[in-house]
Protein backbone atom coordinates (compact mmCIF):
# COMPACT_ATOMS: atom_id res chain seq x y z
CA UNK A 1 0.00 0.00 0.00
CA UNK A 2 3.13 2.31 0.49
CA UNK A 3 4.17 1.32 -2.96
CA UNK A 4 1.89 3.32 -5.33
CA UNK A 5 -0.39 6.01 -4.22
CA UNK A 6 -2.85 5.01 -7.20
CA UNK A 7 -4.03 0.85 -7.25
CA UNK A 8 -5.07 0.42 -11.05
CA UNK A 9 -8.49 -1.41 -10.42
CA UNK A 10 -8.56 -3.40 -13.81
CA UNK A 11 -11.13 -5.13 -15.50
CA UNK A 12 -9.44 -7.32 -18.21
CA UNK A 13 -11.69 -9.17 -20.71
CA UNK A 14 -8.73 -9.95 -22.97
CA UNK A 15 -5.58 -11.77 -21.80
CA UNK A 16 -4.02 -10.62 -24.36
CA UNK A 17 -4.39 -6.98 -23.58
CA UNK A 18 -2.68 -7.82 -20.15
CA UNK A 19 1.22 -7.63 -20.55
CA UNK A 20 0.92 -4.76 -22.64
CA UNK A 21 -1.36 -2.70 -19.81
CA UNK A 22 1.02 -3.68 -17.01
CA UNK A 23 3.97 -2.82 -19.16
CA UNK A 24 2.27 0.93 -19.91
CA UNK A 25 1.54 1.27 -16.49
CA UNK A 26 4.53 0.05 -15.03
CA UNK A 27 6.50 2.27 -17.13
CA UNK A 28 4.31 5.62 -15.50
CA UNK A 29 5.65 4.61 -11.88
CA UNK A 30 2.28 2.22 -10.46
CA UNK A 31 3.87 -1.47 -10.05
CA UNK A 32 0.88 -2.27 -7.95
CA UNK A 33 -2.12 -3.67 -10.62
CA UNK A 34 -4.68 -5.25 -8.98
CA UNK A 35 -6.81 -7.37 -11.55
CA UNK A 36 -10.48 -7.96 -10.81
CA UNK A 37 -12.19 -11.39 -10.53
CA UNK A 38 -14.96 -10.01 -13.04
CA UNK A 39 -14.09 -11.64 -16.14
CA UNK A 40 -12.98 -15.28 -17.24
CA UNK A 41 -9.66 -14.03 -18.71
CA UNK A 42 -8.78 -12.67 -15.03
CA UNK A 43 -6.58 -15.64 -14.08
CA UNK A 44 -4.64 -15.30 -17.11
CA UNK A 45 -3.83 -11.77 -17.21
CA UNK A 46 -2.75 -12.14 -13.40
CA UNK A 47 -0.15 -14.98 -15.15
CA UNK A 48 0.77 -12.47 -18.02
CA UNK A 49 1.22 -9.10 -15.93
CA UNK A 50 3.45 -11.14 -13.73
CA UNK A 51 5.55 -11.42 -16.51
CA UNK A 52 6.34 -7.59 -16.75
CA UNK A 53 9.58 -6.73 -14.55
CA UNK A 54 8.83 -4.41 -12.01
CA UNK A 55 5.02 -5.52 -11.78
CA UNK A 56 3.33 -6.03 -8.00
CA UNK A 57 0.48 -7.77 -9.76
CA UNK A 58 -2.69 -8.80 -7.32
CA UNK A 59 -6.22 -10.54 -7.55
CA UNK A 60 -9.40 -8.40 -6.81
CA UNK A 61 -13.09 -9.18 -6.60
CA UNK A 62 -11.99 -12.75 -4.02
CA UNK A 63 -14.72 -13.09 -2.50
CA UNK A 64 -14.52 -17.49 -1.90
CA UNK A 65 -12.31 -19.95 -0.99
CA UNK A 66 -12.04 -20.89 -4.26
CA UNK A 67 -10.84 -17.87 -5.70
CA UNK A 68 -8.38 -17.94 -3.11
CA UNK A 69 -7.33 -21.23 -4.52
CA UNK A 70 -7.24 -19.79 -7.91
CA UNK A 71 -5.46 -16.86 -7.69
CA UNK A 72 -2.79 -18.37 -5.53
CA UNK A 73 -1.94 -20.87 -8.17
CA UNK A 74 -2.17 -18.03 -10.59
CA UNK A 75 0.55 -16.20 -8.74
CA UNK A 76 -1.07 -13.76 -7.19
CA UNK A 77 0.85 -11.91 -4.90
CA UNK A 78 -2.29 -9.89 -2.75
CA UNK A 79 -5.39 -10.67 -2.36
CA UNK A 80 -8.05 -8.06 -2.39
CA UNK A 81 -11.99 -8.31 -1.15
CA UNK A 82 -14.78 -6.35 -1.92
CA UNK A 83 -15.96 -7.44 1.85
CA UNK A 84 -14.61 -9.12 4.62
CA UNK A 85 -16.22 -12.52 6.15
CA UNK A 86 -14.47 -14.85 8.82
CA UNK A 87 -14.31 -17.72 6.43
CA UNK A 88 -12.70 -15.98 3.57
CA UNK A 89 -10.22 -13.46 5.94
CA UNK A 90 -9.53 -17.29 7.95
CA UNK A 91 -8.62 -18.94 4.14
CA UNK A 92 -6.41 -15.72 3.10
CA UNK A 93 -4.75 -15.10 5.99
CA UNK A 94 -3.79 -19.30 6.36
CA UNK A 95 -2.54 -18.96 2.51
CA UNK A 96 0.01 -16.03 3.42
CA UNK A 97 -0.95 -13.80 0.58
CA UNK A 98 -1.13 -9.82 1.48
CA UNK A 99 -4.85 -9.11 2.18
CA UNK A 100 -6.94 -6.34 1.97
CA UNK A 101 -10.28 -6.83 2.84
CA UNK A 102 -12.96 -4.49 1.91
CA UNK A 103 -15.42 -2.62 4.71
CA UNK A 104 -17.58 -0.01 5.02
CA UNK A 105 -18.70 -0.05 8.52
CA UNK A 106 -17.20 -0.18 12.55
CA UNK A 107 -18.64 -3.95 12.55
CA UNK A 108 -16.45 -4.75 9.39
CA UNK A 109 -13.10 -3.50 10.76
CA UNK A 110 -14.09 -5.42 13.84
CA UNK A 111 -13.81 -8.28 12.47
CA UNK A 112 -10.57 -7.73 10.63
CA UNK A 113 -8.93 -6.76 14.21
CA UNK A 114 -10.52 -9.80 15.33
CA UNK A 115 -8.70 -11.57 12.24
CA UNK A 116 -5.86 -10.00 12.89
CA UNK A 117 -5.66 -7.20 10.36
CA UNK A 118 -5.05 -3.73 9.92
CA UNK A 119 -4.96 -2.50 6.56
CA UNK A 120 -8.38 -2.16 4.61
CA UNK A 121 -9.93 -1.23 1.53
CA UNK A 122 -13.26 1.38 2.05
CA UNK A 123 -15.48 0.16 -0.27
CA UNK A 124 -17.78 1.48 -1.98
CA UNK A 125 -15.83 4.86 -0.91
CA UNK A 126 -17.69 7.50 -2.53
CA UNK A 127 -21.06 5.76 -1.64
CA UNK A 128 -20.64 4.75 1.53
CA UNK A 129 -20.12 8.42 2.53
CA UNK A 130 -17.16 9.86 0.98
CA UNK A 131 -14.01 11.52 2.96
CA UNK A 132 -15.97 12.39 5.57
CA UNK A 133 -17.31 8.77 6.65
CA UNK A 134 -13.32 7.43 6.49
CA UNK A 135 -12.66 10.42 8.46
CA UNK A 136 -15.17 9.34 10.96
CA UNK A 137 -14.78 5.39 10.63
CA UNK A 138 -10.92 5.44 11.30
CA UNK A 139 -11.11 8.11 14.29
CA UNK A 140 -11.64 4.82 16.74
CA UNK A 141 -9.64 2.47 14.89
CA UNK A 142 -6.24 4.73 15.37
CA UNK A 143 -4.32 1.37 14.11
CA UNK A 144 -6.14 1.08 11.16
CA UNK A 145 -4.98 2.23 7.55
CA UNK A 146 -7.15 2.45 4.63
CA UNK A 147 -6.97 1.93 0.67
CA UNK A 148 -10.51 3.90 -0.62
CA UNK A 149 -11.54 2.49 -3.73
CA UNK A 150 -14.57 2.63 -5.59
CA UNK A 151 -15.43 6.02 -7.39
CA UNK A 152 -12.60 7.63 -6.43
CA UNK A 153 -11.30 9.43 -9.74
CA UNK A 154 -8.46 11.49 -10.79
CA UNK A 155 -9.91 14.89 -9.77
CA UNK A 156 -11.09 13.26 -6.17
CA UNK A 157 -7.79 10.72 -5.92
CA UNK A 158 -5.27 14.08 -4.05
CA UNK A 159 -8.14 14.99 -1.19
CA UNK A 160 -8.59 11.32 -0.42
CA UNK A 161 -4.37 10.49 -0.14
CA UNK A 162 -4.22 13.74 1.72
CA UNK A 163 -6.68 11.96 4.54
CA UNK A 164 -3.74 10.80 7.37
CA UNK A 165 -5.40 7.38 7.78
CA UNK A 166 -5.20 7.09 3.78
CA UNK A 167 -2.15 5.37 2.18
CA UNK A 168 -3.06 4.95 -1.45
CA UNK A 169 -6.04 4.65 -3.33
CA UNK A 170 -7.67 2.17 -6.08
CA UNK A 171 -8.92 3.54 -9.25
CA UNK A 172 -10.01 2.59 -12.87
CA UNK A 173 -9.13 5.80 -14.67
CA UNK A 174 -5.63 5.40 -15.47
CA UNK A 175 -6.28 2.52 -17.55
CA UNK A 176 -8.02 3.57 -20.51
CA UNK A 177 -6.11 4.20 -24.07
CA UNK A 178 -3.41 3.96 -26.02
CA UNK A 179 -0.16 2.51 -24.14
CA UNK A 180 1.07 6.02 -24.11
CA UNK A 181 -1.67 7.61 -23.03
CA UNK A 182 -1.85 4.75 -20.54
CA UNK A 183 1.77 5.42 -19.20
CA UNK A 184 1.13 9.31 -19.16
CA UNK A 185 -1.83 8.74 -16.69
CA UNK A 186 -0.01 6.44 -15.00
CA UNK A 187 2.81 8.73 -14.38
CA UNK A 188 0.52 11.63 -12.94
CA UNK A 189 -0.84 9.27 -11.07
CA UNK A 190 2.26 7.80 -9.53
CA UNK A 191 2.97 11.45 -8.79
CA UNK A 192 -0.01 12.08 -6.56
CA UNK A 193 1.46 11.55 -3.47
CA UNK A 194 4.25 14.22 -4.10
Amino acid sequence: MRTSPVIPVLVIKDAAEARPLAQALVAGGLRVLEVTLRTPAALDAIAEMKTVPGAIVGAGTVVSGEQVDQVQAAGAEFIVSPGLTTRLGEKVIASGIPFLPGVASAGDIMRGLDLGLTHFKFFPAETSGGIKALKALAAPFYQCRFCPTGGITEASAPEWLAAEPVLCVGGSWVTGGTPAEIEAKARAAAALRG
